[in-house]
């Protein structure tokens, strides 16, 4: 079998073979539609296995010869994926429009009601960040569902800082505090009041020595590692077990005074030895931290452990619906049993599946470690997915808000890729985005036999949009010569020979072809001849009149180019299309322009 296509044009012609001999052009139309509308769904990148069930579908008579038929497919997606997106919609909006329709965004279906709302005066429900960095995309769930029910109906939310002491490696960021609080408003996310857990120590204090007085807890001594091995484990109780009050409390007294150093001692709640998960058997709930800490110092040595904090809090703060993940049912195990020791009403929990991030790593140890390296530029890089990286990228927060409230409340684990928020964010940003032209990695293109002496583009300010005007970009024109920068992206079009048309500008024909510079000859103005000939479209920059652009990606490289002139216009969080690169954030307008990359 023998393939012949151009690229960026998809001239797909199959020969010499049975099947292309009977093939109808119908069905060679398929083949490239229905590769376009997979590669449209799925952020520019089509699926082989994916358009050749379409295919098989729509044509069963073709399943004998479905083997032909892969190479057929695999060799069009292989160029339909080396298009752009945008280059994607519009082939495909040229011949098949009507599959667009498939890439149209559902309705978010509604938040199931929240369970026994009529027990309750009042809604009340809690956000409860860590700060150890600022809210990142995996956080977003937790934080929009909280919103979203409180609203709904017309209840309470606090946001609740769970600051107290962790562990070693997961400290507390004393600028976390106001990243979360900016995050939070960027989302649009009302709460009513701000309660930080370090205030509210004496508390847990009262009701850990009321545990002990009543039996329900003790002071245990016994090594980490000796009592997970001896005792817990094979679920023996330790010797401390059975410790009399008064023993409880003295050593109590000694944890808070420094008599015991961190690891020395523990407060141990009896959740029982024989319990059918290990990890329920006599739960810490109180341990010695000898750390300072960002909002109270050395004030207090003995913290709560999570689960015993909430199991308080959660009754005192008048918290009626908790909102956490399947993973954390451990912790509803624990409230509830804190709650029948002190017989406080039963809260009402609701849980939902995880989101595995494709192609991300979410961890604000390792990206504050990142920062501290120097290797990324701050908790805005774009590498830390926080909240404040997104909206520099020009993300709108009602697009994080509507792909999240499309999860709802899967219980089912979902992996979740940036596509599906990258196309929320599409439909909100592309019909307000002007166009420009950027050249990326710029190759100096020379054009002669130019017939005008004076040549002015005017390209749309944005293609469905002809109200909001066009801009003019002019060329200098010497001795019948122009030159301009093009991508070294567009090389493999760049061929001798080739007819290419300038998009918005004019046609020329390749004459010669070298790694640092390309020369050609004007071949004509219309854009139907263009199209007559099959010429790919490339964008351009006149070589007499631009600006310096850098584009920060979502990797963290950097990549440098050429905008034209225009682009000096450009004002800072505006957020723009580069034809055929993608939409970016303008983040700072100075000698060079600093855009962040958006998508594309």
């Amino acid at each position: 079998m023998k393939v012949n296509y151009k690229h960026r044009k998809l001239l797909i012609n199959f020969e010499g073979t049975k099947v292309a001999a009977n093939m109808s052009n119908e069905i060679r139309k398929t083949i490239v539609k229905f590769a376009l509308a997979n590669a449209v769904k799925h952020d520019g990148k089509a699926d082989e296995k994916a358009v050749m069930s379409k295919i098989m579908g729509e044509h069963p008579e073709l399943r004998p010869k479905a083997r032909e038929i892969i190479e057929m497919v695999r060799d069009v997606v292989k160029a339909v994926n080396s298009l752009t997106l945008e280059e994607q919609r519009s082939k495909l909006r040229e011949i098949a429009p009507e599959l667009l329709e498939e890439k149209k965004i559902k309705e978010i279906k509604e938040l199931p009601p929240l369970p026994n709302v009529e027990k309750w005066k009042k809604i009340v429900m809690r956000m409860a960040p860590f700060p150890s960095g600022p809210l990142h995309i995996g956080n977003a769930r937790m934080v929009i569902l909280n919103d979203e029910y409180a609203k709904r109906y017309n209840g309470k939310l606090l946001l609740v800082y769970d600051d107290t002491i962790g562990a070693e490696e997961h400290k507390i960021i004393p600028e976390a505090y106001d990243l979360i609080r900016e995050g939070l408003e960027w989302l649009g996310v009302k709460w009513h009041k701000t309660i930080y857990k370090s205030d509210r120590v004496e508390i847990f204090y009262k009701y850990c020595k009321q545990l002990l007085e009543q039996g329900h807890a003790y002071v245990c001594l016994c090594k980490a590692d000796e009592w997970r091995i001896k005792y817990k484990i094979p679920g023996k109780p330790c010797p401390h077990r059975n410790q009399t009050v008064e023993e409880n409390l003295e050593h109590w007294e000694k944890m808070l005074s420094g008599e015991y150093s961190q690891g020395e001692a523990v407060v141990r709640l009896k959740t029982g030895m024989n319990h059918p998960d290990p990890a329920m058997r006599d739960h810490v709930i109180m341990r010695i931290s000898e750390r300072e800490h960002p909002r109270v110092g050395t004030k207090y040595r003995v913290w709560p452990l999570l689960e015993f904090s909430w199991g308080i809090d959660d009754h005192l703060l008048g918290v009626t619906h908790i909102l956490r993940g399947k993973d954390l049912i451990k912790e509803d195990m624990m409230e509830e049993f804190i709650w029948k020791l002190f017989n406080w009403p039963r809260r009402e929990f609701i849980h939902y599946g995880k989101i595995l991030f494709k192609g991300i790593t979410l961890s604000k140890r390792k990206a504050r470690k990142l920062i501290e390296e120097g290797v990324y530029r701050g908790w805005d890089d774009p590498r830390t997915w926080s909240l404040q990286s997104l909206a520099k990228r020009g993300i709108k927060p009602e697009a994080l808000r509507r792909a999240i409230l499309d999860l709802g409340l899967s219980i089912v684990d979902i992996e979740y890729s940036p596509s599906n928020l990258y196309a929320y964010n599409r439909r909100l940003i592309d019909p307000i985005a002007l166009r420009y032209f950027f050249v990326d990695n710029p190759v100096r293109l020379r054009i002669e036999n130019i017939p005008e002496e004076k040549i002015v583009a005017k390209p749309p300010l944005h293609p469905e949009k002809p109200e909001l005007g066009y801009r003019d970009i002019p060329l200098t024109v010497k001795d019948n010569i122009v030159e301009l920068f093009v991508s070294q992206r567009d090389l493999d079009l760049l061929k001798n020979g080739n007819i290419i048309r300038l998009k918005d500008l004019f046609n020329f024909k390749v004459t010669s072809v070298r790694k640092t510079a390309i020369e050609g000859e004007f071949y004509s103005w219309s854009v139907h001849e263009a199209r007559r000939v099959k010429a790919p479209i490339i964008h351009w920059v006149p070589t007499q009149n631009y600006v310096d652009i850098k584009v920060i990606m979502p990797d963290g490289n950097e990549i440098k180019g050429v905008g034209e002139y225009n682009c000096k216009n450009l004002k800072v969080n505006q957020v723009v299309q580069f034809e055929r690169f993608g939409f970016v954030r303008v983040d700072s307008v100075n000698e060079e322009i600093v855009c962040y990359y958006t998508h594309n």
